[in-house]
């Protein structure tokens, strides 16, 4: 069991002293409790965790975060090199200069929630961090934390318990019709044609599509995605797909036949399309582009044609195509490489709102059909008798 002791500091002030021996039998104190009631919660805690297995020794919570961020990077093996140098950026800026020097089982979460605070004060200099951004710099340190309590450094991770983090917007997902579709890729640069009917087909991201090659397609409209190249620092890198899952998609035999065309005469192995000018892989156009000089004409001849648009909204449009086509929910999550249908629920559901009308349709019809008119099958009942 663990004794308390009094004792006097050398500027003459009382302090208590928890003498416990740890699970292994060694003798060990922490001192400094300014009121025997603090000491008195301490070693009965020390005593319930040894109970419970949850004790930690108090040599164990020193190690720095800037100790544990080392293991943490080192263990960031399984996940792609745009991810991986994404999240060492974060570390490196936000994380590291808080944190770094700090002993895990100094941190608690109300020195995480004024951290987090901080972050998106409007006082903050140059400004303050986006909601979006903030929450990756708190999992990053959240994730560290994790391997501290993994290592039994830490009974819980201090970055878990009820931080509040700002929202964030959802941003409205924009989606053509398939006329706008048909209007953007008349008024599109005849090179990038195909990939606007690609992409607005498949579903596929900019960097999935920009990797293909002509082996890739293999025929009755299916191509296959295996790989993709994402944004690494000022280059791209060629990676494995989001999820880590290749997938199949489908595009009509149209499509289909525009690809197979764009893939003539080239090797199985090289890209399907290449930058125009500088060779390599298709880039993401930006502003002033081809992309936005086709959108400004499409609006400029009819203003419900979105203003601006991304390359990635025609991801969403390919969506919204396909769900108003009817196709099922599980079919569109795995053109779309979702991890699971709920994923596409949660990004699309708002679009599979008709459907409510084409069941109501369709069990009217198979209920009430035209020769029984309105009839519910009233007739003969007896009415309950009186109470």
């Amino acid at each position: 069991m663990a004794t308390i002791e009094p004792y006097t500091t050398k500027a003459g002030e009382r302090r208590y002293r928890v003498r416990y021996r740890t699970p292994d039998r060694r003798q060990t104190d922490k001192r400094g409790f300014r009121t025997r009631r603090d000491a008195n919660t301490f070693a009965a805690t020390v005593e319930v965790d040894k109970i419970t297995g949850g004790y930690i020794p108090p040599t164990a919570g020193r190690a720095t975060i800037d100790t544990i961020g080392e293991q943490w990077q080192a263990g960031l093996v399984d996940v792609s090199e745009s991810w991986r140098r994404r999240q060492e950026s974060l570390w490196r800026v936000h994380v590291q200069p808080k944190w770094g020097p700090w002993q895990v089982a100094k941190i608690e979460p109300g020195d995480v929630q004024r951290w987090i605070n901080s972050l998106h004060a409007p006082t903050r200099e140059p400004r303050p961090l986006a909601p979006k951004t903030i929450r990756h710099v708190h999992g990053v340190l959240a994730s560290i934390l994790d391997v501290a309590v993994n290592d039994r450094r830490l009974v819980t991770n201090p970055a878990r318990q009820g931080i509040r983090l700002p929202r964030t917007m959802q941003a409205e997902k924009q989606a053509l019709t398939a006329e706008q579709v048909r209007a953007l890729a008349a008024a599109a640069p005849e090179f990038y044609r195909p990939v606007v009917w690609f992409l607005a087909t498949a579903g596929a991201r900019w960097g999935e599509m920009s990797a293909l090659r002509p082996k890739d397609m293999q025929g009755r409209g299916r191509v296959r995605l295996s790989r993709a190249y994402s944004k690494v620092d000022n280059g791209v890198a060629l990676t494995d797909l989001k999820g880590h899952e290749a997938r199949t998609v489908v595009v009509p035999p149209p499509v289909e036949d525009m690809l197979t065309e764009v893939a003539a005469g080239k090797d199985r192995d090289a890209l399907l399309w290449e930058a125009p000018r500088t060779g390599g892989p298709l880039k993401p156009p930006r502003a002033g582009h081809w992309l936005g000089l086709a959108v400004a004409e499409c609006h400029a001849a009819d203003e419900t044609f979105p203003e601006h648009l991304t390359a990635h909204e025609l991801r969403h449009t390919a969506a919204s195509i396909m769900i108003s086509s009817g196709a099922h929910v599980k079919t569109i999550q795995r053109q779309l490489g979702h991890k699971d249908a709920a994923m596409t629920l949660n990004q699309y559901g708002h679009l599979f709102e008709d459907d409510l009308d084409v069941i109501a349709d369709a069990m009217g019809t198979a209920l009430f059909p035209p020769e029984c008119g309105q009839s519910v099958g009233t007739a003969g009942v007896q009415p309950l008798p009186e109470e």
